[in-house]
């Protein structure tokens, strides 16, 4: 029997905004929205603006961390604490350190003999790392009541960008997928550029293994469905092939039929490497946009800053570890730890980060390396103007 929960793995350029919109469209009762960034909950509006000329008022729109604030802290926050929450505190890094030992290791504050330490700052803000374990907790000393109050509320709950929660994040939508709400959860796993949190619960489902969680631990009840958003309204072929490649555990990206996505003519694509002395005369011909791992100045873009975004063609100033990959294939190495002497495999090149620059592309990716003999992995043409 099919599940009413729903994690739909997608690849770039699939239109998941687009399927998410058009699933609230559809339906009368109530939809929360919600998703990681302030930029893509803007970009969920635009495109309901875009298609339906407006929000329904059966629709309401937020941020992940709004959602659990309004929803899952504030309204039985008294279960466990009696303080005020002044609002939230983002953090990049572990957040509540009580000192460092002599080893430089931070030493958080322990939540059972320094709470208030351990989940909010000085000002009283909420540390963004905690806070869906500060709601997990209100829920379970209020004796369910924080997802008994919020079936009450929607009926529908729809993620974006799923792929960036982690932690007790996935803890409480495997609360979720037990209530009557019905739970569309959508993201690329290959587009993980940056962790979210640092908590060692569900650490072996950070870098957007949200996929492998589900299967582990909630197969009774969502259902993954990695085909309905497999197909790439933006890449060619060559490129969805090629980008593919980064990630073999998960299906390969495929090419839309749509004709209007590809109905334009186009007399270059596939992947490329070219000389440095070459740039000037390739760009001057094919007008590529240029994409850095790093220190990009406009109107060139980092890696990690073009996500969402589309171009014709692509110019890439590579690192070392994708020159290397680019020549052996090589994804990952074998290493023995220190401390236990187990061996465990080491990735060597940022691939979510090479995978978002490759997929930026609709025709065409030309990758700058200085080369002389080296040979490539297939997929990878030496260009040349001449």
């Amino acid at each position: 029997m099919q599940s009413k929960n729903k994690l739909i793995i997608s690849v770039a350029g699939s239109g998941k905004t687009t399927y998410l919109v058009r699933q609230a469209l559809s339906v009368k009762d109530s939809v929360l929205i919600t998703t990681y960034t302030e930029a893509n909950e803007n970009e969920i509006r635009r495109k309901f603006y875009e298609i339906n000329g407006g929000i329904p008022s059966n629709v309401i729109i937020q941020t992940w961390f709004s959602f659990l604030l309004q929803h899952g802290a504030k309204p039985y926050q008294s279960s466990i604490y009696d303080g005020i929450i002044n609002g939230l505190l983002l953090v990049n890094t572990a957040s509540g350190i009580n000192f460092k030992n002599n080893k430089g290791i931070a030493i958080p504050f322990a939540e059972e003999k320094n709470f208030k330490e351990h989940y909010f700052s000085k000002s009283g803000k909420i540390y963004s790392d905690k806070l869906s374990k500060f709601v997990i907790r209100c829920n379970d000393k209020s004796n369910g009541l924080v997802i008994n109050r919020l079936s009450k509320i929607y009926k529908n709950l729809f993620v974006d960008e799923v792929q960036d929660l982690a932690g007790n994040d996935l803890e409480f939508l495997k609360l979720i997928f037990k209530t009557d709400i019905r739970t569309i959860l959508v993201g690329d796993p290959r587009q993980v550029t940056y962790l979210t949190h640092h908590e060692r619960l569900n650490s072996k489902y950070k870098n957007g293994n949200i996929k492998e969680y589900i299967t582990d631990k909630c197969s009774k009840y969502c259902d993954i469905d990695e085909k309905t958003l497999r197909f790439s309204h933006r890449n060619s072929a060559e490129i969805c092939s090629f980008s593919s490649r980064l990630f073999p555990e998960l299906e390969n990206s495929l090419p839309c039929k749509c004709l209007e996505c590809r109905s334009f003519s186009n007399d270059h694509s596939g992947i490329y490497i070219i000389k440095s002395s070459e740039v000037e005369r390739y760009r001057s011909k094919y007008n590529p946009v240029i994409l850095r791992h790093q220190l990009a100045l406009a109107p060139e873009w980092n890696f990690g800053n073009c996500k969402g975004l589309g171009f014709n063609r692509v110019l890439i100033y590579p690192t070392l570890p994708i020159v290397q990959y680019l020549k052996t294939g090589l994804l990952t190495k074998t290493i023995k730890e220190k401390r236990t002497g187990k061996t465990k495999e080491k990735g060597l090149l940022d691939v979510a980060k090479f995978y978002v620059a490759l997929t930026r592309a609709r025709y065409s990716v030309a990758i700058v390396c200085d080369y002389n003999d080296e040979t490539f992995i297939d997929g990878v043409n030496k260009y040349s103007l001449d």
